[in-house]
């Protein structure tokens, strides 16, 4: 393993002091510098002429004062809870607040005055250019709100009473988490909790990224709808009391405890040791040993994966709009995307909207020569739904001009050809593989029993059958249903969420001496999002479909999206795609190279 360098416990050595403003404090803090800066504002538009110096009226155009502040206090309330206090962190709270002025401006400007003038809402581009000296006022407000509140609590924590930490008599224990999805970072987030106010146990959380990505939302950054950013939260801000290590797990002896990190090629391996260890490694494709999918397709399951994806794409659109062979722009038009579940449905309908919606800056591309493919093993795509919702996605999408090929497997991939196990040949540029997946590699590697898919066997406690101390959730694991004999629980995000609940209570639970509680949970409901605003839904067995179904998909996510902050940016980002063509700007330096090129590199 090279070097040995050993991570020691994190023992305290000297009391520690916590000068954390509760939650009521930062919201009162915002609340009066809102009310502050909402009196700026107002003044500077009353005198030029673009406020209604009434109290509680309301113009056209814009509020009166009474409920221009009113909205003024509950943002800064609003950007006071968010902002937080950060030493050093006052850029971060401006931009924050002129996020915040923004989404304000929305609410009001394009919505609100509307609805009570008796106007209709309607969110065009007219509306927008029309209000748009209000969006720089509430930008103006947005920043001057979250500075303010910024230095208010800046001054507010340097004189508010702290609390010494008791030193542990001995070197705390240590639970490590590997994994940083839904399962590791939830599992670290309840263990916080739940060990809030005692220094015996440290949490440890070891992940290759320092952020929690929301998967549900992966296909739109491939399809350009969302920022990357704006679906990943950071660890840190997710997990402030968690020891944190961004580093590569390389190896774990369960006989030792200890597992081996190296932090980059130019570290050395570490040993961190552990007395209850968690495995939340998530699932890596399942290219099934294929002849070239491995080498000519693409995955979905990285922020890196759907940047990569985007950039092929648009690169596709710049070659094939100068290309003379009318063969060769063919097969660069074509996408092939391989799975017919929710990541394929949703991947395939956002790319063919992406496409259709920035071919205008491409003039030498006809819409006749787009095509979009999706092969699925099965009769039906979304199997997961009821047969009725299954078929309003595939009618759904095939009016709108995808293609399906159903019951056929890809067979092989070659960088010009997508090859279907009848024998049938899909000239193509593009193959996406969303057809399966398999737990992490270093699930195999591991001297514990495995189901037979290859994830982590373990009991309805979550923990690896013939261990005591090693714990397994989500995508790796294999976890009974308790409620239906032989069954067991889906590797989704719903169910990693509350696994990893359960996992930090048994936890807690086994370091008292407690007896420990089995996992238990029945799907809540199931989303699909199939592009231009239609989807499918399953809520307790209620059916929904159409707009319905897609505002329910948007509004579950957006507000299970971790962070205000990001549930801000994805909002913003959803607006500003009703009005604006999507960008077509490529995020590498250089033409994207084909598979073949990227593999000699």
């Amino acid at each position: 393993m090279g070097s040995e360098v050993v991570v020691e416990s994190g023992a305290v050595t000297e009391p520690t002091r916590s000068s954390e403003l509760p939650r009521s404090v930062l919201a009162a803090a915002g609340a009066m510098v809102g009310l502050a800066a909402g009196f700026v504002v107002v003044l500077i538009q009353a005198l030029q002429g673009m406020s209604d110096m009434g109290f509680v009226g309301a113009g056209p155009d814009s509020p009166g004062v009474g409920l221009a502040l009113v909205l003024a206090v509950l943002m800064g309330a609003v950007i006071g809870a968010v902002v937080g206090y950060r030493p050093r962190g006052h850029a971060a709270a401006a931009g924050t607040g002129v996020l915040l002025g923004m989404l304000l401006w929305v609410a009001e400007s394009l919505t609100l005055l509307p609805a009570l003038t008796g106007q209709a809402v309607t969110w065009s581009l007219a509306d927008a250019n029309a209000t748009f000296p209000y969006l720089v006022g509430r930008m103006l407000y947005g920043a001057l709100t979250g500075v303010g509140t910024h230095y208010v609590l800046a001054a507010l924590a340097r004189s508010w009473p702290v609390a010494a930490k008791p030193r542990p008599r001995r070197p705390p224990r240590r639970v490590v988490v590997l994994g940083g999805g839904f399962a590791g970072v939830s599992t670290a987030q309840a263990l916080e909790h739940r060990l809030a106010r005692r220094s015996d146990v440290e949490v440890a959380l070891v992940s290759d990224s320092n952020y929690l990505l929301f998967t549900p939302m992966l296909a739109e950054v491939a399809a350009g709808a969302l920022h990357a950013r704006h679906i990943s939260a950071p660890v840190r801000a997710s997990c402030p009391h968690t020891v944190f290590h961004r580093a590569r797990v390389e190896a774990v002896d369960v006989h030792r405890q200890e597992i081996w990190l190296r932090r980059g090629d130019n570290f050395a391996a570490e040993a961190l040791r552990y007395d209850h260890l968690v495995l939340a490694l998530g699932a890596t494709a399942n290219y099934r040993g294929l002849p070239g999918v491995a080498e000519h397709s693409f995955a979905l399951k990285t922020l890196e994966d759907a940047t990569r994806l985007r950039d092929h794409v648009i690169g596709l659109l710049e070659r094939a709009d100068v290309e003379p062979d009318p063969a060769e722009q063919r097969r660069q038009l074509t996408f092939v995307v391989a799975g017919g579940g929710f990541a394929g449905a949703e991947l395939i309908a956002e790319l063919f909207d992406m496409v259709h919606d920035v071919r205008r800056y491409y003039p030498r591309i006809d819409a006749a020569q787009l095509r979009f493919v999706l092969v699925h093993s099965q009769d039906r795509i979304l199997p997961e739904l009821s047969r009725e919702l299954a078929d309003y996605s595939l009618a759904d999408l095939r009016r709108r001009g995808i293609e399906f090929v159903l019951s056929a497997r890809v067979a092989e991939a070659t960088g010009d050809e997508v090859v279907l196990g009848d024998g049938q040949r899909l000239p193509a540029r593009t193959l996406v593989w969303t057809a399966g997946n398999q737990p992490n590699p270093l699930v195999a590697a591991l001297p514990i029993a495995r189901a037979r898919n290859g994830a982590v066997a373990v009991d309805p406690n979550l923990r690896a059958q013939g261990s005591a101390n090693v714990w397994a959730l989500g995508d790796c694991a294999a976890i009974p249903d308790v409620a239906a004999q032989g069954q067991f629980h889906p590797p989704t995000a719903q169910h990693a969420l509350r696994q990893g609940k359960v996992a930090a209570d048994n936890i807690v639970a086994a370091l008292d001496g407690r007896p420990v509680k089995p996992f238990r949970f029945r799907t809540i409901g199931l989303l699909v999002a199939l592009g231009h605003q239609k989807g499918a839904a399953e809520l307790r067995g209620r059916p929904f479909s159409g707009l319905v179904a897609w505002a329910l998909w948007r509004s579950v996510y957006l507000g299970k999206l971790p962070g205000l902050e990001k549930k801000v940016r994805v909002a913003l980002d959803w607006i500003l795609d009703l009005f604006f063509t999507r960008d077509v700007v490529l995020t590498e330096s250089r033409p994207v190279p084909d598979h073949a090129e990227k593999e000699a590199v």
